[in-house]
């Protein structure tokens, strides 16, 4: 099993706010057993409160002015939110995918895929547990679907393991399903600027469902199979707890991609033929399977 190093990584930038941060961090990764946690603290909290002013401020004040019509027409508080959050998701993706891609070279985690760290694990890790941390808050503050928040909820959890350090090398693998999210924010911004049906929307749909089913489904289940065979390997030294739980974890999420991957065929199809009707069930409100909440990107 991994031991941590004694030394905390240099960072290339410090701010007043840091220490403090990483004495808050200290008692939190005690009771956790997250050793790698207070060096990253700071970056985790600066991306939640990054990705919040996005949300409440940066957005809203940005698309009124680029999308005064569009925006402007929005008159429910739901609405609302819902764009501001897909502007969040859409930012997220550029951040947190560098980051991810960026960690597919270490040596140290492919030579040890369940305890093996690298500091870039912790960098990526912070942004997309500062994305999730606000994405499961807004889904209980503006409740809108019980899938939404097991998701965020989950993948906070799911990540945050990686300061342990557990799970490093699948932790950015894993992250790469938010490919997807770019074209499925592009199709829910076309449907809010008058493009419902157009050809840039049938070309966008044709690459958001090849991305989601690469990226999520395929790579997606390919990594599960590996991801099993990982912890079945070190199911000695893991509590039957901890296996249940990301065993568990990492089936809900891949159930969800299965879902939504049906909502958006479902909600793609129905913009270019009126009478398409979903196989078993009714779409989501508003009749729209793709305009989820931005968790069902993640």
């Amino acid at each position: 099993m991994y031991i941590p190093a004694v030394f905390p990584s240099s960072l290339a930038m410090s701010l007043p706010t840091d220490e403090p941060l990483r004495a808050i961090a200290q008692p939190i990764a005690r009771l956790l057993s997250l050793p790698h946690l207070p060096d990253h603290f700071p970056l985790l909290i600066y991306a939640f409160l990054l990705f919040t002013a996005v949300h409440l401020v940066i957005s809203p004040f940005l698309s009124a002015r680029i999308f005064p019509q569009s925006y402007g027409k929005l008159r429910s508080r739901r609405a609302i939110n819902q764009w501001n959050i897909q502007v969040v998701s859409l930012f997220h993706v550029f951040i947190v995918l560098p980051l991810a891609l960026a960690c597919f070279s270490s040596d140290a985690l492919k030579a040890d895929k369940l305890w093996g760290w690298d500091d870039r694990v912790g960098r990526t890790v912070s942004v997309a547990c500062g994305y999730f941390l606000w994405d499961t808050l807004d889904a209980i503050i503006n409740f809108d679907d019980a899938g939404f928040l097991v998701h965020g909820v989950s993948c906070l959890t799911l990540y945050m393991m990686a300061f342990r350090p557990f799970l490093g090398y699948y932790a950015p693998r894993f992250l790469t399903w938010e490919l997807s999210t770019i074209f499925l924010n592009i199709h829910r911004f076309l449907d809010k600027t008058g493009h419902t049906g157009s050809s840039a929307q049938w070309v966008n749909g044709v690459i958001l469902l090849s991305t989601f089913f690469s990226v999520r489904i395929v790579y997606g289940w390919y990594l599960t199979v590996d991801f099993m065979h990982s912890l079945s390997a070190a199911r000695h030294e893991l509590s039957t707890f901890y296996l249940l739980a990301f065993a568990l974890g990492n089936l809900t999420l891949n159930a969800l991609n299965a879902t939504w991957f049906y909502k958006m065929i479902f909600a793609i199809r129905k913009r270019f033929d009126a009478e398409t009707k979903p196989l078993t069930a009714p779409a989501p409100r508003d009749g729209d399977a793709a305009s989820t909440n931005g968790t069902a990107a993640h």
